[in-house]
């Protein structure tokens, strides 16, 4: 079972990659549940469910599951 849901808000994990801006708020626009996670894409990422997140500046990323936080 997945952590999050659409509209969620997160933030990305202290000590996550740079890239990923850890600690802005965002929000969940995307859920990528493991039958859903098809093509080489997904590979970047561990076995488990990849969020979509939205920052407040309009950005977005996508983000394996243990990355994130409930706000």
């Amino acid at each position: 079972m997945n952590k999050f849901t659409y509209d969620s808000s997160v933030r990305v994990k202290m000590g996550a990659p740079d890239h990923l801006r850890p600690g802005q708020p965002a929000s969940v626009f995307g859920v990528f549940l493991p039958p859903d996670r098809e093509g080489s894409y997904f590979d970047q990422f561990a076995p488990g469910v990849v969020y979509s997140i939205e920052y407040e500046d309009g950005e977005a990323a996508d983000v394996h599951e243990d990355l994130l936080e409930s706000l």
